[in-house]
């Protein structure tokens, strides 16, 4: 896959998606001296407080995603449900579009995403489509307790999974999802949940990101830290399995790769994300190039820029609260910008609700565990209050 085009500043780049990705996206073209033209339903989002312009349009908006890609050199986008078919049809007249549009297919399913996984005799848990509650009770009996189930597609942060832990639990689940297409999934006992950023150019040139270990409550990622506390082998082992991902893909672009570590030793990929990723935050400070700056590198035609890590780091997300709700303010923000190799983001999103991703911060230090003990504490110090 070499068709290379070099874009140079001020060439303009579109995004489809104005979230927080959208957002750290944006900053860094707009270092790089591109033009940012965002596409989000939502005025004012976090990525068009920052870009040149900002369509504002439903992501199922046909002509307004043909809009974007007739006012733009190269589209790429900040998440995975979009209309994969609009974009195949909009490359298909000629226009760029990286990550492609068959990856976008691929990886949005998760039944497809398993299968092409599975065909290339990558590692995957066992998995089965399910047609219907019949064929989910059958196939319980096959698996055995505990088993996941999940929609094929649409579902992040734990939506759209529900563990099946008792047969008691059989009815909850699929009522919960039977409005999509389901799958039956292993369960996965796994010591630790590790993801790596793997980035690949139009020349076939890879470049690994840290191994990183992530660490979830209630679906939702709360800590990454880097790099992840595993030995030479193991390391290794993963950046085989990452590379034979981007083979089988055979596509450009940054992809967040993740994976379990089971009780055995043994590594099971989860989800693959064709696009910069929560848990590759830590990589604005802690790395020589951002996996922001990396994708737009890519996408840009440029030269790879270098993953190495810089220093050991924690992330932590900053998240809303269940006592606040719409608009907000902070309350200890100071005691954060106090400290010493304390990096604050904020995304500027108008509200906030239970859950949601309002910020992060990392934090360097000379090893994991102090940076850990250092980022818990700040975190402390943030109040969100309602304005």
């Amino acid at each position: 896959m070499n068709n290379k085009r070099v874009l140079q500043p001020p060439a303009r780049i579109g995004i489809i998606g104005g979230g927080q990705l959208g957002r750290m996206l944006t900053m860094a073209a707009k270092r790089m001296g591109y033009f940012v033209v965002i596409l989000d339903p939502n005025v004012g989002s976090p990525a068009g407080q920052v870009a040149d312009k900002q369509i504002a349009a439903s992501f199922s908006d046909r002509q307004a995603i043909r809009r974007l890609a007739e006012l733009t050199d190269v589209v790429t986008y900040e998440f995975e449900h979009i209309d994969a078919d609009m974009l195949c049809e909009i490359e298909s007249e000629g226009y760029a579009v990286y990550p492609s549009a068959t990856t976008l297919r691929n990886i949005q399913d998760k039944y497809r995403q398993k299968t092409l996984l599975s065909n290339a005799g990558l590692p995957v848990p066992a998995f089965y489509r399910v047609k219907n509650r019949e064929d989910l009770m059958q196939k319980l009996e096959d698996f055995g307790l505990p088993v996941m189930l999940k929609t094929c597609s649409g579902g992040y942060d734990g939506k759209g999974n529900f563990v099946i832990r008792e047969k008691s639990d059989v009815e909850a689940a699929y009522n919960a999802l039977k409005k999509n297409d389901l799958m039956l999934e292993k369960y996965i006992e796994f010591t630790k949940e590790l993801s790596i950023i793997i980035a690949r150019d139009f020349s076939g040139e890879i470049k690994y990101y840290p191994v990183v270990e992530n660490i979830h409550k209630d679906n939702i990622l709360r800590i990454t830290k880097v790099p992840a506390y595993i030995d030479d082998v193991l390391e290794v082992k993963i950046k085989s399995i990452a590379q034979k991902i981007l083979k089988t893909l055979n596509d450009v672009g940054v992809f967040c790769i993740e994976m379990f570590l089971d009780t055995r030793g043994d590594i099971y990929i989860n989800e693959i994300a064709p696009r910069p990723h929560n848990s590759g935050h830590y990589t604005i400070e802690a790395c020589v190039t951002s996996q922001f700056e990396q994708l737009i590198r890519i996408i840009t035609g440029m030269p790879l820029g270098s993953t190495e890590l810089l220093s050991p780091c924690v992330m932590v997300n900053i998240l809303g609260n269940d006592t606040v709700c719409g608009r907000y303010t902070f309350e200890g923000i100071e005691n954060v910008l106090a400290k010493e190799k304390v990096y604050l983001h904020l995304y500027g999103k108008s509200s906030t609700a239970n859950m949601r991703k309002l910020g992060h911060i990392t934090v360097l230090d000379d090893c994991v565990k102090k940076a850990e003990e250092k980022a818990l504490q700040v975190l402390e110090n943030i109040k969100i209050k309602p304005l």
